[in-house]
Formats: C-alpha cells, sequence, structure tokens
C-alpha cells in the first residue's frame, strides 16, 4: 500500500494542492482555488485607494486555499485520509504579514482595517523602492560584504525594506505589530498551532546567514533607531532548515481540511526554490526556471561566488550541501498578457474566435513564422522593473525600431525575445563569475504553454532545456518536503535527495538549440545589452525621470 504527501503552492492569484503518491512521483489529484480578493494594488476591499507600485493581499485568502482545494484534492484523489502521511506548502516571497502577539494579521483588526501598511505586502510590492536606495547605501558603507552575497543590491521586494517602508510611513503599525511573518511562516503556523521559520525565506529574503546570522544591530539602527532590535523582537526566532518538521496539523485544521489530527507539516519554502529537487535537481550545473508571470532562476553551486545581480547566495538554501544562488525576471508571461489585453486589435480577436484558439496562440502562430531579427524591434523586457541583474525596480519596459509596418506578432515575438535576452543576460552572468551552467530545467505555466517560447530560450542561450511532467511543480515539490518532514519510518524519505530520486519526474526529452538561430540571436542579443546598459546603469536615467513625472500631479 502506497503512502501519500499534499503539496500547496501558494502563488500570486490562486493557490494548488496535489496530491502525491510517494513511492513514484505520481499526481493523483491536482486542485486550483483562486483568491476571492486577488491582487490588492488600486484599493483596500473597502475602496480605499492605495498608491502607485503597492501591491496587497488580504490573509484570508490563503486560509481559503486549506479549506477549499486541499478537501476537494483529497477527495478527487481517492485517498484516504489515514493514508496521507505529511503536508507542506511554498510561497511567493517575500510576502510579509504583519501580526500581533495571538498571531492574527493586524488588517483584520477593526482597528488597523482602514491601514494600508497593515495588510500583506505581495512580493511585487514595489512601493517601497526608495527604502531600498537607502538600505543599499547603508549597507555599501557599513556592510558591503552583505551586498556581495545579494548581487550588489538589495530589491524592495524584499524583507528589510518592506519593514522599512512601515517605520517611517506607519510608524504605528511597526509599533502594534509583534511579528512580521513571511507568509509562508504564518500560514503553516496555522496548521499546526506553532511558528517555525524557515531557511530559505530567512536567508533570501531577510538578510540571514546560517554562520554568521542576522544583520548587525550597528547597522540596523543606521537603518532606524527603531530598529535596532529587530531581529530580537518583531523578526525574533529560531530558523529551521528545509525539510525540518515544524509541526502536526491541529484537530481544528484536520477537521476543515479533510485530513487526520496529527499528520506532519514541513516548514514553509518559497515557490521557485521548491522547483529545484521536483525536477531532480540536487546538484550543480543545471538552471531551473520557474516560469509564469515572472521567472525565478535557482541554481546550485559547491562554492560561494559573488555574481552581479543574484537575489541571493544561500548555504543549505534549497538542498543541503550546497550553495542555492537565485536570480530572476520580475516580469516574463505579465508582459504577454499585458500586450494581449491592452493592445491586440479587433481584427485578431475575431480570427481567434473564429479558429477557437487563444490570442495568445494565435499571436504564436504568426509569429513563430518569422526569424530572428526579421521584427526589426528589440524590447527591454522591464515592465515591472529589472529584478536581475540590475536590481532596479524604478527602470520601465521599451520596444525600440516600430514603424508603420510593425504588426502584433512583431511585437509579440519582440516581448519574448526580451524577456529571453534577459534570462541569458542571467545565465553569463553566472558563468563569467565561475558559476558554471550546462542545461536548463524549467517548470511552470509558460514551459507548458507556448513551445515557441521554450525553443527561444534554448535557441538564445545555446542550451537544453528539459521541462517538468507536472504542471504544478512547486507544488509537487512542496509534496516532495512532505515526504522528508514525515520521515521514513512514516512512509516518507529521510533527505530531499532520495525524495527527488523517487518523486522527480520529467519530460523524456528535451528541447534542443538551433545553432544557426543561435547565432542570429547573438547580434540581436548584442544591440539589447547596448540598451540594457545605456537605461540601466544609470547613462541615461530617462526611464526614472518619466516615471517621476508620472507620479507628480499637476496642479489645478
Amino acid at each position: 500500500m502506497s503512502d501519500y504527501t499534499i503539496g500547496i503552492d501558494f502563488g500570486t492569484l490562486s493557490g494548488r494542492a496535489v496530491v502525491i503518491d510517494t513511492q513514484n512521483g505520481k499526481e493523483l489529484a491536482a486542485v486550483a482555488a483562486d483568491y476571492p480578493h486577488g491582487v490588492l494594488d488600486n484599493e483596500l476591499p473597502q475602496q480605499i485607494k492605495l498608491g502607485e507600485d503597492w501591491a496587497l493581499q488580504h490573509p484570508g485568502d490563503y486560509i481559503h486555499v486549506l479549506k477549499t482545494a486541499v478537501p476537494e484534492a483529497v477527495q478527487q484523489s481517492g485517498v484516504s485520509k489515514e493514508d496521507v502521511i505529511g503536508i507542506a506548502i511554498d510561497f511567493t516571497a517575500c510576502t510579509m504579514i504583519p501580526v500581533s502577539a495571538d498571531n492574527e494579521p493586524l488588517c483584520l483588526e477593526e482597528k488597523w482595517q482602514d491601514t494600508p501598511h497593515s495588510w500583506v505586502k505581495l512580493w511585487k510590492h514595489h512601493a517601497a523602492q526608495s527604502h531600498a536606495n537607502r538600505l543599499n547605501e547603508v549597507l555599501e558603507q557599513k556592510r558591503p560584504d552583505i551586498l556581495s552575497r545579494y548581487g550588489g543590491r538589495l530589491s524592495s521586494e524584499w524583507m528589510i525594506a518592506k519593514i522599512m517602508q512601515i517605520v517611517e510611513e506607519a510608524p504605528e503599525v511597526y509599533a502594534e505589530a509583534d511579528q512580521f511573518l513571511e507568509a509562508a511562516d504564518w500560514v503553516t503556523s496555522q496548521m499546526t498551532g506553532v511558528i517555525r521559520k524557515n531557511s530559505c525565506t530567512a536567508g533570501y529574503k531577510a538578510i540571514w546567514h546560517k554562520r554568521e546570522g542576522y544583520l548587525d544591530k550597528e547597522t540596523l539602527k543606521a537603518l532606524s533607531p527603531k530598529m535596532e532590535d529587530l531581529y530580537e523582537t518583531k523578526l525574533r526566532g529560531q530558523i529551521y532548515p528545509q525539510g525540518e518538521k515544524a509541526g502536526e496539523l491541529t484537530p481544528d485544521m484536520a477537521d476543515v481540511m479533510g485530513l487526520c489530527e496529527g499528520t506532519a507539516v514541513a516548514v514553509g519554502n518559497v515557490d521557485a526554490h521548491v522547483s529545484v529537487p521536483a525536477m531532480g535537481v540536487t546538484d550543480e550545473k543545471k538552471l531551473v526556471m520557474s516560469m509564469g508571470t515572472s521567472i525565478c532562476h535557482m541554481l546550485l553551486g559547491k562554492e560561494e561566488r559573488t555574481v552581479e545581480g543574484i537575489c541571493g547566495v544561500v548555504e543549505d538554501g534549497v538542498i543541503p550541501g550546497y550553495f542555492g544562488y537565485e536570480a530572476g525576471q520580475s516580469a516574463v508571461g505579465d508582459i504577454f498578457s499585458w500586450f494581449v489585453n491592452q493592445f491586440v486589435p479587433k481584427a485578431y480577436e475575431e480570427e481567434a474566435r473564429e479558429r477557437a484558439m487563444s490570442i495568445h496562440g494565435l499571436l504564436e502562430e504568426k509569429a513563430d513564422k518569422l526569424e530572428p531579427g526579421e521584427t526589426g524591434l528589440v524590447a527591454l523586457d522591464w515592465m515591472n522593473g529589472n529584478r536581475s541583474v540590475l536590481v532596479d525596480t524604478d527602470l520601465t519596459g521599451m520596444i525600440l525600431g516600430m514603424t508603420l509596418d510593425t504588426k502584433p506578432e512583431d511585437v509579440y515575438r519582440a516581448l519574448i525575445e526580451a524577456t529571453a535576452f534577459g534570462t541569458y543576460k542571467i545565465v553569463k552572468s553566472f558563468t563569467e563569475q565561475g558559476v558554471p551552467i550546462d542545461a536548463l530545467y524549467a517548470n511552470g505555466g509558460l514551459s507548458y504553454k507556448n513551445k515557441m517560447l521554450i525553443q527561444m530560450y534554448s535557441d538564445v542561450t545555446n542550451k537544453p532545456i528539459y521541462i517538468a511532467e507536472s504542471e504544478e511543480l512547486p507544488a509537487v515539490g512542496s509534496a516532495m518536503f512532505a515526504a522528508v518532514a514525515a520521515g521514513s519510518k512514516k512512509g516518507g524519505y529521510d533527505s530531499i535527495q532520495e525524495a527527488a530520486f523517487q518523486m522527480a519526474r520529467l519530460k523524456p526529452e528535451p528541447v534542443l538549440p538551433d545553432k544557426k538561430r543561435h547565432e542570429k540571436y547573438l547580434d540581436l542579443y548584442e544591440e539589447y545589452e547596448r540598451l540594457h546598459d545605456y537605461f540601466g546603469r544609470g547613462e541615461n536615467d530617462v526611464m526614472k525621470r518619466l516615471k517621476q513625472m508620472k507620479k507628480e500631479k499637476v496642479p489645478n
């Protein structure tokens, strides 16, 4: 008789639960539940307006996923709840929640519900960029060694910049908050009744180091006197390694989730990072790309090296015994959706409808007939800022070369090429600093939905690309860590390497690069790189000036 685990992937717009056979990684059921409130980027549910670059969420949406997606997945799988030995979650990060002393989100309290800073700050909340700039200035003066671990700059998406924004813009919320928790740790605590913080989010998002601990008090005080004791107070708590058991399912949560009380629950994890072992990657030279609204790039190495623009390098942050490197692109699928939603003409919509195709499918078909350079366009993929290698959310996107003959498929292809060039820039950054990459591993919606895109990424990087079998890979990775939390005596595994060996499933054949197209793309990439450095490294800050003009109100 088999044993089973459940993995839950909390994404930007929804949560997905899968039931997995621990013996072979077979996916028995997968159920998604949309967040009722989605992303709050314009206003709070009670219609209180938000500022530019805000992105919040409602914590109740996460509990909604536990109460709906999990029991439905168990029911669809046909598995008895007595045979479910473990559960684990992964999350977008840094997605942070200010909580009270009894671990309740402040935004759910009547006193604070109208205060935006009391709500969950989603990973793509970029309104803290000015605070991130200040953080980087202080670290450059006092702790350049810290900056080197994060590619030279820390992002506004990470924990400390978001806390700094609260300190400066809503000090009353900072004073009231008992802790600032990663959503991964908060949701896990709702299942177990105890708070246990995971090493992945602490290392990549909160400036924690396995050997040195947290940022020193002197540096914190330079950021703000109120933050001097931050790690001993509002970020307090022991850090637990990935795969560690966080606790067991409480009676109340077992009841609403349709599981057994006492089921092992693993510490939380990050969506991209948990995808690495889910693809069978447990050693170096293999770059894992989690491809969706954005892309997160994960890579393992034997040594800790300084690499420009990485989001972090954390010892044992992904796989024990390796340094886990992270880089990323802030918008990929979001860029394609933006173009389709805003700029596709009615005639294309009618053609897609007549042919029973999606707009994306129609554009892909038309764009795939073009050769590299045939569009006459080159674009910069910064519609949501740049995460790697420039680490600057104030940068904006660009499409160069448009004429009166430019067609929608030309722009669509140029945007895909731009995201491929962004990935190639990251690959080159790693390899030039002595962190080798031999192959790419792709998972996430884009890796299944757009064949042209995957082929293009292979052609641009000149690397083979292996694709995950499951379309719910982060959830599968979480299910693997759930098996580790349960342990071999309960039917699981004693290491993530063992779990990955038995449970990871890839499509049988990789996508291989076309050498001739790669040579053509090198010329186009050269133009991309010139624009990348011209607009991204300070020679011309027009993007930032235009963004500032947009923010300024014209007097009546």
